[in-house]
């Protein structure tokens, strides 16, 4: 067997050295660009006359599904979930009133849009469990996620070591509760070490905490 230095391995050697999902994931980047713009759009306009919740037989990016914890087994669901874009503001008043009390100025969306779509998911099949969720696409009115859902009662899920924790009672509502992987970035739990302290166990807990404890007497 002859042995190569790092510096004598060319691109082409390289490339046939990464890995099968290495080389989808870079295929999926490479379409997002120019050349396959219009495949791209043709494919995302049969999407949006799907229903807002359509089922899958097989994930769009297998190697992003395939990190997040997605096998091609029984007790595995994946919906795609279509969601209108932006910060789901109402339109301005064009005649002369206060926009004050109707819900236009200062109106920032608390949650992602990803955190959204998981929820949509999980209520449109209550016995299942949301385990993560991924970004497949976007247009100009709509965005698009693959959520990964478990059967936690099932047979296979329940003796697999590795994803049997999802039928512990401390996993129901994952998705309404912030314990998905969105979940935690959007409630600033992987923001560690100094300037994070009001953000364990939560923000409205350590609020709570504050106001029970830092109260002021007013003689």
């Amino acid at each position: 067997m002859s042995l190569f230095k790092q510096n004598e391995i060319g691109p082409a050697a390289s490339i046939m050295v990464a890995s099968a999902y290495r080389r989808m994931a870079q295929s999926f980047q490479q379409g997002l660009k120019e050349p396959g713009h219009t495949a791209r759009r043709a494919l995302l306009m049969g999407w949006r006359r799907e229903n807002a919740v359509h089922r899958l037989e097989r994930p769009s990016r297998l190697d992003r599904a395939r990190a997040l914890g997605w096998k091609p087994k029984p007790g595995y669901v994946l919906l795609r979930v279509r969601l209108r874009r932006g910060g789901q503001r109402k339109r301005h008043i064009i005649a002369g009133r206060r926009p004050k009390h109707k819900g236009i100025a200062r109106m920032v969306l608390a949650k992602s849009i990803q955190r959204i779509a998981e929820e949509r998911a999980a209520k449109k099949h209550p016995n299942l469990e949301v385990l993560n969720s991924y970004w497949v696409g976007e247009d100009g009115p709509h965005k698009f996620f693959e959520v990964i859902l478990v059967d936690p009662v099932h047979p296979q899920i329940t003796s697999d070591p590795r994803i049997s924790w999802i039928a512990d009672p401390t996993h129901k509502g994952r998705a309404f509760r912030g314990l998905t992987s969105a979940g935690t970035r959007g409630r600033g739990l992987r923001w560690k070490g100094k300037g994070a302290e009001r953000m364990r166990p939560s923000r409205k807990a350590n609020q709570k905490y504050v106001r029970r404890t830092q109260s002021k007497v007013i003689p």
